[in-house]
């Protein structure tokens, strides 16, 4: 259960993210409400899975599932570059999240 809650989490990593870029310094309210509660919550479950999940690992795991969500996002909404090595490089974030999750 902490590893879903840990990758849901990393999911809303990315969703504040973006829309931290869509709030304009916070000027635009609706992705500014967005911002303040994904935030909120990613925060909470990366706490709650930290709780049974080594610090490292877990801190990795949200990150790079962040890091990974927001360059896609970037990518597939906002006009993003989408250059082969972008893409390889999503890849290799991913596969070390996978690593780390199986090797913890």
């Amino acid at each position: 259960m902490a590893w879903l809650v840990l990758v849901l989490s990393g999911v809303l990593e990315a969703v504040w993210a973006v829309a931290l870029a869509r709030s304009a310094g916070f000027t635009r309210l609706a992705p500014s409400v967005v911002f303040v509660v994904a935030l909120a919550l990613s925060m909470i479950g990366l706490g709650y899975a930290l709780r049974t999940i080594p610090v490292g690992a877990g801190y990795a795991v949200w990150v790079g599932v962040g890091v990974a969500g927001t360059a896609l996002a970037g990518m597939l909404m906002l006009g993003e570059s989408t250059s082969a090595l972008r893409v390889l490089s999503l890849v290799l974030v991913l596969a070390g999240v996978i690593g780390l999750k199986m090797f913890h």
